[in-house]
């Protein structure tokens, strides 16, 4: 999902924070075994099996962490204060190996998050999420992650207790590998705009609900 973790796309909301806490590794499916090594390695929630054009790994897990800091700040002075996200999510993924043991692409459906919150932690304030997002990478040169160029579809939504928003990132966006250059952007998305577009005024409504 789009966090303020990987991209601060909060969630990937998770887009500036690491996700941590409780793994929930899902059930694997069946097939041939791999012998070969695989380039980057599977990460140990996934099943491996071997198709003709190479492996292909899935897995699901349950992902949750929080609060923790985004590093966004609130206010100034003796009234500023920094939001705190806290999140519970499925994450769905699946990982394509040439027949070299190389990644070629992976797949990653982040939500529904079945529980999503910002927070002032001085006052107590919160605001809930919803947030639901597929991340694709595809590896110009197999195994090679810094290759990669990254595709996020989906949405982060943030609204007050009367449900009305305060906070939308939707559409597509494509990234390089880590995120740190936005190659193009479709949709109303308030992360793009603060982190790419300098707008100033990007968080105002999430910070006024939680003030």
């Amino acid at each position: 999902m789009q966090r303020v973790g990987r991209f601060a796309f909060g969630l990937s909301i998770a887009g500036l924070l690491g996700v941590a806490g409780a793994l929930l590794p899902g059930a694997g499916f069946a097939g041939q075994p791999v012998t070969q090594t695989l380039n980057p390695p599977p990460a140990p929630f996934l099943t491996c099996m071997a198709v003709g054009s190479g492996t292909i790994c899935q897995g699901t897990r349950t992902i949750s962490f929080g609060p923790d800091d985004t590093g966004i700040v609130c206010g100034s002075g003796a009234n500023a204060f920094d939001i705190f996200d806290a999140a519970t999510f499925t994450q769905r993924v699946t990982r394509y190996y040439n027949t070299e043991g190389n990644l070629t692409r992976r797949v990653d459906h982040e939500g529904p998050t079945t529980f999503g919150e910002w927070s002032n932690p001085l006052s107590g304030a919160t605001v809930s999420y919803t947030s639901n997002n597929v991340i694709t990478d595809i590896l110009a040169v197999p195994g090679d992650r810094t290759s990669s160029t990254e595709t996020i579809t989906g949405e982060v939504i943030i609204r007050t207790g009367t449900r009305a928003p305060v906070f939308i990132a939707t559409g597509r966006q494509v990234f390089n590998f880590d995120e740190s250059e936005l190659i193009s952007s479709a949709g109303r998305n308030a992360f793009v705009a603060a982190f790419f577009e300098g707008d100033t005024t990007a968080f105002d409504a999430a910070c006024a609900a939680l003030a």
